[in-house]
C-alpha cells in the first residue's frame, strides 16, 4: 500500500490512516465534553445515539408470541466489569419488552471464544449472535458465508448514523456490513501511582531504558512490574507491536505485504531484542503463559502488579476496581531514542455478528438493533464511555467520570499515527505463527534473528491464503 505523509516525516499506510482518523474523531465529542461542555445535556447520549424508550419498530415476528431463544455468544465474563453490566441490563430490558424472546448468554474469555467459534464454524453451528474481530480475522467467516449482512438492520431506527464515520469499513466486505463493533480504542500503559511511589519511582518512564530501570526497582520491592495474560497470546503481541511501532514506525506489516521489507528487517529484529529484554528483566508475573487475560487484569486491579498494558477499553474496569483512584496512564515510551510516543496501537473493537445458520435471523436482527441503539448510553451511564464505537454527547466531568478516564480520552486527542493489531492485519495462519513464536519467548530466550526468520518463513508459506 502507498504510504501517506501526515506530519513531518511521519508515514502512515492507508489502513492505519483510516484507523487514526476514526480514533481521533471518536474522541472529539467526549474529550471536549470532559473539559466542560457548553451543551447542557448531561444525560449521556445525543438524540441519535441514545436508546429509544421502547423497543425499536421491527417486524412483527419479535412480538408474535412464538417463544424464541437466541444464543448470544460474547466475551463479557467478569460481572464486575462495566460492559458485562451493560450487556445484561440491555438484555433484561429487551426480554421485559419482548416476553416471547429469551436471550441466553454464552460468555467466554477472548481466546476461548475465538477457539469455540472456529469449531462451531467448521460444523456450521454458530450461535445466533456471536462476536468476531475485524478485518483479517473476520474475512474467513465472511468468505465461507457464515454471517448474514446487516445492512438492512443498520438502516432501521437510524442505527448506522450512530457509528463513527469509517469505522464500519473494518467489518465490511463487498459493500456489506457483517458485524457491529463494541469499541474503538488505543493501547496505553496503566500504572499504579502508589506502587510506583513504594518503589521510589517519581514519574512514568519516558524511554525504554527507564522502563527497564523501573522494572528492576519494582521487583526489588517484591512488586510484579507488569501484569499480562499471555495464555491469551494476543496480549503479548499487543505489547510487542508497540515496540515495532517505535523501532520501525507505522506501516511495518503493510510494508511487508507490499514487498517493501521483510520480517528480517533490522527494526523488527531490534524489536524482538527489546521485547526479550523486558521478559528477561522479569517484567511479567511468573508463569505468565498459564495466566489468561482476565486473570492478568485481576493482578493489576487487586494491587499486585504496578503496570498493565492493554487497550483503553480497560479504563472502566480499572475505575470500578479497588485500585482505581490510584491509577493513571502513559504512552508507551521511545525505544533507543526511536519513535513518537503519540503513535499508538489502534484497536477497532470486536464485532457482533449474526449466524447465517440461525433459525431466527429476523429476531436476532431485531434484538441486535435494539442492543446497539441502547449500547452507547448504557456504557456512558456505567462509566465506560472511553473507546465507544458510537457517537455520544455527554459531559464526562459532570457525569462523575474519574481523572483516569478523562486523561485517557485526552490521549485520543494526541494520536498522530499508529497501526492496528498483527492478527487484524495478517491472515490467520501468519498471525498464529506470530503469536506462537512470541509466546515461546516467555518460556525461553531465542536468538532474535531466528524469531524474525520464523516469521518470514510463515509469511512466505501462507501469504496467499
Amino acid at each position: 500500500m502507498r504510504l501517506h505523509p501526515i506530519k513531518g516525516d511521519l508515514k502512515l499506510d492507508s489502513k492505519s490512516k483510516k484507523a487514526l482518523t476514526i480514533a481521533v474523531a471518536g474522541a472529539l465529542t467526549l474529550s471536549l465534553a470532559a473539559c466542560g461542555s457548553n451543551n447542557n445535556n448531561n444525560s449521556g447520549a445525543s438524540a441519535d445515539a441514545s436508546a429509544p424508550a421502547s423497543s425499536p419498530a421491527g417486524p412483527a415476528s419479535s412480538n408474535s408470541g412464538e417463544k424464541v431463544t437466541l444464543t448470544f455468544q460474547n466475551i463479557y465474563v467478569d460481572p464486575n466489569t462495566p460492559t458485562y453490566k451493560t450487556a445484561h441490563q440491555i438484555v433484561e430490558a429487551y426480554e421485559k419488552e419482548h416476553p416471547n424472546i429469551h436471550i441466553e448468554f454464552d460468555s467466554l474469555n477472548t481466546d476461548q471464544q475465538k477457539q469455540k467459534l472456529k469449531v462451531q464454524a467448521n460444523s456450521k453451528e454458530i450461535p445466533d449472535i456471536t462476536m468476531v474481530n475485524p478485518a483479517a480475522q473476520m474475512k474467513p467467516f465472511v468468505d465461507a458465508d457464515l454471517f448474514v449482512p446487516l445492512n438492512d438492520m443498520l438502516d432501521q431506527n437510524g442505527l448506522k448514523d450512530t457509528y463513527q464515520s469509517g469505522l464500519l469499513d473494518y467489518y465490511s466486505f463487498d459493500g456489506n456490513v457483517y458485524a457491529l463493533p463494541d469499541g474503538n480504542n488505543i493501547e496505553v500503559v496503566y500504572y499504579n501511582k502508589d506502587l510506583f511511589a513504594q518503589a521510589g519511582i517519581s514519574a512514568p518512564p519516558a524511554t525504554f531504558e527507564e522502563l527497564l530501570a523501573d522494572v528492576k526497582a519494582l521487583k526489588d520491592k517484591g512488586i510484579i512490574p507488569m501484569a499480562i495474560g499471555e495464555k491469551d497470546t494476543w496480549t503479548g503481541s499487543f505489547i510487542f507491536m508497540n515496540i515495532v511501532l517505535r523501532t520501525y514506525g507505522p506501516g511495518f506489516l503493510s510494508d511487508v505485504a507490499a514487498g517493501k521489507t521483510t520480517f528480517e528487517d533490522p527494526a523488527f529484529i531490534e524489536a524482538v531484542d527489546r521485547f526479550q529484554d523486558l521478559i528477561q528483566a522479569g517484567a511479567f508475573e511468573e508463569g505468565a503463559t498459564a495466566v489468561d487475560a482476565d486473570s492478568g487484569r485481576n493482578l493489576f486491579t487487586t494491587g499486585k502488579a504496578a503496570m498493565y498494558m492493554l487497550g483503553s477499553w480497560e479504563t472502566g474496569s480499572i475505575d470500578a476496581s479497588s485500585v482505581g483512584p490510584s491509577v493513571a496512564a502513559f504512552q508507551f515510551p521511545t525505544v533507543n531514542g526511536k519513535g513518537d510516543i503519540n503513535q499508538f496501537m489502534l484497536a477497532p473493537g470486536t464485532g457482533y455478528a449474526i449466524a447465517a445458520n440461525s433459525k431466527h435471523i429476523q429476531e436476532a436482527k431485531d434484538f441486535l438493533n435494539y442492543y446497539c441503539l441502547n449500547f452507547p448510553k448504557a456504557q456512558f451511564d456505567n462509566k465506560n464511555a472511553v473507546g465507544l464505537p458510537q457517537k455520544v454527547d455527554g459531559d464526562m466531568k459532570a457525569a462523575g467520570y474519574s481523572d483516569l478516564a478523562i486523561s485517557v480520552m485526552d490521549l485520543f486527542g494526541k494520536v498522530n499515527g499508529g497501526d492496528i493489531a498483527f492478527d487484524n492485519t495478517m491472515n490467520p495462519a501468519v498471525a498464529q505463527a506470530h503469536l506462537t513464536s512470541l509466546q515461546n519467548l516467555f518460556v525461553q530466550k531465542v536468538d532474535s534473528a531466528q524469531v524474525a526468520k520464523e516469521h518470514q518463513t510463515a509469511y512466505e508459506a501462507n501469504k496467499d491464503q
